[in-house]
């Protein structure tokens, strides 16, 4: 069961030992999303990921992501208007590629594309009509706030709460031996998740097997 946004600055106050004249809503909400922006820096977590489809406008060679983009994972192109027709990935490059590839303005089924700027990608060749494209991105993690539980509110509570307080200590400055646990803690707890998110939800026990513990077994005395 998700933990509510109340419960959880009571749950820091707590543990801080300070009342809500010291750690103000405001002050708890800013620690919280500095910890979700941290570890969405650190782990690929498969909440944040998401899928957007598009159209580009003929002979304009910008694409304007989403609101919430953070990063780019892949783009397809469709063969047609809507996406009904072939799809094919186009290849990253950088921006100076994409300048000298199409220094002469040519157009047809983009196949590079580059990020150009934070909120636009720039393709080549410049697309000849309003191509279908999928845009399959990381997007900025939600917030955690009083009207909106988030994956990590819900499902990822311990690690969420070690951050904010390592956050909370520092702001407080001490103690330090507090401060130092819960830095401790909160890394144990995000290399744990990256474990989760990046290593046994990206694995199938079919193509890579079953995860296994070597247990130690020596020979027997002859």
């Amino acid at each position: 069961m998700a933990i509510t946004y109340s419960d959880f600055l009571t749950q820091v106050r707590n543990y801080t030992e300070v009342d809500s004249n010291v750690l103000t809503d405001t002050i708890i909400g800013q620690f919280i999303r500095n910890v979700e922006l941290n570890i969405a820096g650190a782990v690929d977590y498969d909440d944040t990921r998401k899928y957007a489809t598009s159209s580009f406008t003929a002979n304009k060679r910008y694409l304007v992501t989403p609101a919430d983009f953070l990063i780019i994972r892949s783009l397809q192109v469709f063969s047609t208007t809507d996406q009904s027709g072939d799809r094919s990935f186009m290849e990253k490059r950088d921006t100076s590629f994409i300048t000298e590839f199409n220094g002469s303005g040519a157009t047809g089924l983009p196949r590079f594309y580059a990020n150009w700027d934070e909120s636009t990608i720039v393709v080549a060749p410049t697309p000849n009509i309003a191509y279908a494209v999928q845009l399959n991105y990381i997007i900025t993690p939600p917030s955690f706030t009083s009207s909106n539980n988030t994956y990590l509110s819900e499902y990822q509570q311990g690690l969420l709460l070690d951050g904010v307080l390592t956050e909370a200590f520092a702001f407080l400055k001490g103690p330090m031996d507090m401060y130092n646990l819960y830095k401790s803690k909160y890394n144990e707890s995000i290399q744990n998740f990256a474990l989760q998110q990046m290593g046994r939800r990206r694995r199938a026990e079919y193509d890579d097997g079953v995860p296994r513990i070597k247990v130690p077994s020596p020979s027997p005395n002859s």
